[in-house]
C-alpha cells in the first residue's frame, strides 16, 4: 500500500531546471492578470519533421517569443516560435531552405484546478513545481506546420517526365515524339530499310 501512495505521489516527472524549454513561473505568484514576456533561443536535440522531405536539422535553434499570462486555471503561453528548415522540393528535387514560423497557445494548468482536475494530461499539460515544459507544445506545433509537399517555388514546373531534366533548364518548345507502340515494330523496321541500297530492277 505505501508504494501505491509513492507511485501515486510521485506519477508527475520531476522537470529539469537545466533545460532551456523548462521555464519557471513563480514571479507570476499565480496572481490571475500578472504576465511576462519570453524571449529565448533553444537548440533542436533531434531533427524535426519528416527525413529526407522536410526537417529542421539537429544542431539548429528555434527563436521562441513568448508571451506568459498567469490566468485563474494555470499559465496561457502564446506567441510565435521560429525555425528554418531545410528539405527537398516535391517536383523538382532541388534543395531548399524554408523560413518557418508558427503561432503557439498553450494553458498550463495549476495544480488542484479545476481544469486539473477535470481533463488528461494529453488533453491539457500541467504545471510541475510552478514550472512548465514548452518542448512537447512547440514540437508538435512546428511539425505540424511544416509542409507534406515543400515547394522551391509556388510555379515550380518540375521535371520533363522523359528526360528528367529540370523544365525550367530547358528550351522552350523542349518535347519529346511519341509513338503508338502498337506501331512502334513498323517504325524500326522501316528505319532499318531506309538504309539499305535499293536492287537493280
Amino acid at each position: 500500500m505505501r508504494t501505491l501512495d509513492w507511485m501515486s505521489e510521485n506519477k508527475t516527472p520531476q522537470l529539469d531546471d537545466r533545460s532551456p524549454w523548462v521555464i519557471d513561473t513563480r514571479e507570476l505568484g499565480r496572481h490571475a492578470g500578472l504576465s511576462r514576456a519570453l524571449k529565448r533561443s533553444v537548440p533542436v536535440e533531434t531533427p524535426l519533421g519528416v527525413p529526407d522531405v522536410i526537417t529542421i536539422e539537429a544542431g539548429s535553434e528555434l527563436q521562441l517569443d513568448l508571451l506568459l499570462e498567469s490566468v485563474v486555471e494555470g499559465v496561457l503561453v502564446s506567441g510565435t516560435a521560429t525555425a528554418t528548415a531545410k528539405g527537398t522540393c516535391a517536383r523538382c528535387l532541388d534543395p531548399l531552405t524554408e523560413e518557418v514560423e508558427v503561432e503557439v497557445q498553450e494553458l498550463f494548468a495549476y495544480p488542484g484546478s479545476a481544469t486539473e482536475e477535470t481533463t488528461d494530461e494529453d488533453e491539457i499539460p500541467r504545471l510541475v513545481d510552478d514550472k512548465i515544459d514548452l518542448e512537447p507544445t512547440v514540437r508538435d506545433a512546428i511539425v505540424l506546420a511544416l509542409p507534406l509537399a515543400p515547394l522551391c517555388t509556388e510555379d515550380c514546373a518540375g521535371l520533363c517526365t522523359d528526360c528528367g531534366v529540370k523544365w525550367a533548364d530547358l528550351e522552350p518548345g523542349h518535347g519529346h515524339e511519341k509513338i503508338d507502340p502498337r506501331w512502334a515494330a513498323l517504325v524500326e523496321r522501316f528505319d532499318e530499310n531506309a538504309g539499305e541500297k535499293p536492287g537493280p530492277s
